[in-house]
């Protein structure tokens, strides 16, 4: 199984590697309301602060959880005004009825929904809002690029279970997983396409980072690149959903 930690030991490279999130989807949290200056916003799977960033530049209040030490180190040294908590979503002590905004940003599927939910729920107050979303390396939508038909190669040669829940482009699943309980109701699903050029070590890096490669799959993946001329552009997807809280 891939292991959530594996981004803490490599705090650096992911802080480094990972691109940002589009500048679309920070424009249409703006024109949904979502992004107030001087308002509480509450960040899970923080990371090394890439979601942390665009809500303190938005001028909210935050607090970041995340359970990685060197990650919630690097984030507390970049973002000096965000209170972080080095816990995980489930573990957090969050106060009540305390929060306009959670943001979740490439990390809900490491959660425990049946737990994180209700958590939720308790900690945003009457009106608030809950947005998901998560940058989806590959679309589907596009037709597959020399660079994407050897990645998938890579992928094909595993004999590894795949990781259990929706994948990452089904985004109306999530949005019905993120509806169970009755905590939340989805307002805002939307899909963001996107493109980033990267060379050989953008490649070996970012692979890197993804928790169910392995270092000598990265290295074939960058390779690849090399063989490809030296820079591949790569066709992305984020997902954005948008939930008010019930109640």
């Amino acid at each position: 199984m891939p292991d959530p930690m594996h981004f803490d030991r490599h705090a650096e490279l992911y802080d480094r590697a990972r691109p940002p999130y589009p500048a679309a989807l920070w424009e249409r949290l703006a024109e949904l309301g979502l992004l107030v200056a001087g308002a509480r916003a509450l960040d899970l799977g923080a990371g090394s602060g890439q979601a942390t960033r665009g809500l303190v530049e938005a001028g909210m209040e935050v607090t970041a959880v995340e359970p990685g030490a060197a990650l919630a180190t690097r984030l507390a040294e970049r973002l000096p005004d965000v209170r972080v908590i080095a816990a995980t979503a489930e573990e957090a002590d969050l106060p009540a009825a305390s929060f306009a905004l959670a943001t979740i940003a490439t990390a809900v599927h490491w959660f425990d929904l049946g737990v994180v939910l209700p958590k939720l729920h308790a900690a945003l107050a009457p009106g608030g809002h809950l947005a998901v979303w998560r940058n989806a390396y590959g679309d589907a939508s596009v037709p597959p690029t020399p660079f994407r038909e050897r990645v998938q190669a890579i992928a094909d040669r595993r004999d590894a279970p795949p990781r259990p829940g929706p994948d990452e482009s089904q985004t109306a699943e999530w949005a019905r997983l993120l509806e169970a309980g009755g905590y939340f109701r989805a307002s805002h699903v939307e899909e963001f396409a996107w493109s980033i050029d990267l060379d050989e070590d953008g490649v070996r890096g970012l692979f890197t980072t993804f928790s169910d490669w392995s270092e000598a799959e990265a290295e074939e993946a960058a390779v690849a690149v090399r063989d490809l001329g030296g820079t591949v552009t790569d066709h992305y997807r984020t997902p954005l959903i948008v939930l008010e809280r019930v109640g």
